[in-house]
C-alpha cells in the first residue's frame, strides 16, 4: 500500500506563495478545507485535497500555482 503525503500549513504555504499565517488564517475563515489528519494537535492535508482546493480558488489560473510543491 502506497502511503499518501500529507502536508503542513508550510507545505501549502510554499504551493500556493504566501506566509504560513496566511494559510493559518484562510483555515481560522473557514476558507481550508478541514484537514484530513490531525496528529498532536497538528493539522495536516492530503496533496490532493489541496490540489483541488487550489483549483477551485476564486483567481487561480492553470499553471499559475504549479511551481510550488508537487
Amino acid at each position: 500500500m502506497t502511503e499518501r503525503a500529507l502536508w503542513s500549513y508550510k507545505d501549502i504555504a510554499t504551493h500556493i506563495r504566501v506566509q504560513p499565517d496566511t494559510v493559518r488564517t484562510y483555515r481560522k475563515h473557514g476558507l481550508l478545507p478541514p484537514p484530513d489528519v490531525v496528529e498532536g494537535g497538528r493539522p495536516f492535508w492530503y496533496v490532493e485535497t489541496i490540489h483541488v482546493w487550489v483549483a477551485g480558488r476564486p483567481g487561480y489560473r492553470r499553471g499559475a500555482n504549479r511551481g510550488g510543491r508537487g
